[in-house]
């Protein structure tokens, strides 16, 4: 991630996974320092944070049925098809069914 904090690497993600990000950190940060470190992520111009509608979400909702994967999950897969990506940065060994997705980092 080092890459994409000093610009040299673009990433997307979505308000969603964004959100799944601070539902994670504000376990183990104080709410001040949560809200500077979201900041910092929404200002890298090397992230661009998409916006979902609910005709996204349904239709992830849909996938993931079909996937058996959960609603947010199938989310990145609509987002990460529809925009051509091929790497996702995750520990949810679940992308690794999908087929053309490789999940990174790759952990032995």
């Amino acid at each position: 991630m080092t890459d994409v904090s000093e610009g040299n690497e673009s990433v997307i993600t979505t308000v969603v996974h964004l959100s799944e990000v601070v539902n994670i950190l504000k376990q183990g940060l104080k709410p001040g320092r949560l809200a500077e470190m979201v900041a910092s992520l929404i200002m890298l111009d090397s992230i661009d944070i998409l916006a979902v509608g609910k005709n996204d979400y349904l239709a992830a909702t849909e996938l993931g049925r079909d996937l058996e994967m959960d609603s947010n999950d199938a989310l990145a897969v609509k987002v990460m098809q529809a925009r051509k990506v091929k790497e996702i940065y995750s520990f949810d060994k679940v992308f690794e069914r999908i087929e053309g997705i490789s999940r990174l980092p790759v952990v032995n």
